[in-house]
């Protein structure tokens, strides 16, 4: 199933919304390929969904009634308001980000190479390798009383 894959930071995944439901989810994407529970990170516990043949994996929050929190995505063609995020540099996010008025952004080098560009604002993480971005992880805003709503 091939879907034109949309980042909507603080929003969710194309026309998929965060807080939706697994049936609700299944209905936009499908039946995933693969399904995990990971219950090791920070006393949470989250069921995976992998859609790995589109590039894209999807988090439940298994202690808020399985509903749609956060995506990880490596599909090379998904697109971030218009933008084909994964052919541009480190830089090019960066202003991408500043034309939407997002200044605010960290960096962190992992000790295994890979290098973390974050915008917490937006609940937002790139991650590269050898200075060609890999992977995007992003979620529901941690705080809704600052849920930030930005034009396409």
């Amino acid at each position: 199933m091939t879907i034109p894959l949309e980042i909507k930071p603080v929003l969710g995944l194309s026309s998929l919304l965060f807080g939706t439901t697994m049936a609700e989810t299944e209905l936009v994407f499908g039946r995933a390929e693969e399904t995990e529970l990971l219950d090791d990170i920070e006393d949470s516990q989250s069921t995976v969904w992998h859609y790995w043949e589109s590039g894209f994996s999807l988090f439940f929050d298994e202690s808020n009634n399985q509903l749609f929190c956060c995506v990880e995505i490596d599909n090379k063609d998904a697109v971030l308001w218009g933008q084909k995020v994964f052919s541009m540099s480190e830089n090019q996010i960066i202003e991408l980000f500043k034309k939407k008025g997002v200044t605010n952004f960290e960096t962190e080098v992992h000790e295994w190479g890979e290098k973390r560009l974050s915008f917490d604002e937006l609940n937002i993480d790139f991650y590269f390798e050898k200075n060609s971005l890999s992977s995007i992880n992003y979620g529901k805003p941690e705080n809704e009383s600052t849920f930030l709503i930005l034009p396409n």
